[in-house]
């Protein structure tokens, strides 16, 4: 059984309708997909076998993250309180939501979508109400909900946070801000558990598994 202190487990959601269609999301409110929904129940499974139990969560306005933490806790059998923040919504890609990724790299070229989608302040184009955000961007508006409202809990509770890619890459960048996030994949239904010291420094990452940690 998993040592729960001083922890934090965060998710990125179960796949999407769009995920699934290989679809910029951003802010798009959609669906998890079948498999999605399977891949929630699943994480949630695995974290009960695993001895974890939670004292509050957090995730986005996004129904895909709303719904893969309600999945999740129907699944450990757990009733806790549940807080939503826009502050952990995906990135805004912009005029990019609800376009194909393969189509727009062959109107803007693949490594432009590239540059947009990893890099650091790479901003794709703004949409139609001047809406776009960088990762940078999105780490600006994470670091304050992340200090405080989630980092002066983790003495105190057991933590989940359902997220998405890009809001996940940057609370990784604030936990850990050394680390590449822009090459850090984030698989879609898989914990990652974030261990602190009693300080609240971070002492290591790993994604949780059936089998072992990676």
């Amino acid at each position: 059984m998993e040592s729960l202190e001083n922890k934090i487990v965060i998710i990125r959601h179960g796949e999407s309708v769009w995920n699934k269609e290989n679809i910029f999301t951003g802010w798009t409110d959609v669906e998890l997909s079948e498999l999605g929904i399977t891949q929630a129940r699943e994480a949630g499974k695995l974290l009960k076998e695993k001895g974890f139990i939670f004292d509050i969560a957090y995730t986005s306005e996004l129904k895909r993250a709303i719904d893969t933490l309600d999945l999740i806790l129907e699944e450990m059998e757990e009733d806790i309180p549940i807080r939503k923040s826009w502050k952990l919504n995906e990135r805004h890609y912009g005029l990019l939501q609800g376009k194909n990724k393969d189509t727009m790299r062959k109107v803007y070229g693949t490594d432009k979508v590239e540059e947009w989608r990893r890099g650091y302040e790479a901003k794709p184009p703004e949409d139609e109400n001047g809406m776009s955000e960088s990762l940078k961007d999105t780490v600006q508006r994470v670091l304050p909900y992340w200090e405080e409202e989630i980092k002066p809990k983790i003495k105190d509770n057991r933590i989940i946070i359902s997220a998405h890619g890009n809001s996940i890459r940057a609370l990784i960048k604030i936990i850990s801000p050394k680390e590449e996030v822009e090459k850090i994949e984030i698989p879609v239904g898989i914990p990652m558990i974030y261990e602190f010291d009693e300080n609240i420094k971070p002492i290591k990452r790993y994604f949780l598994s059936n089998d072992k940690l990676d």
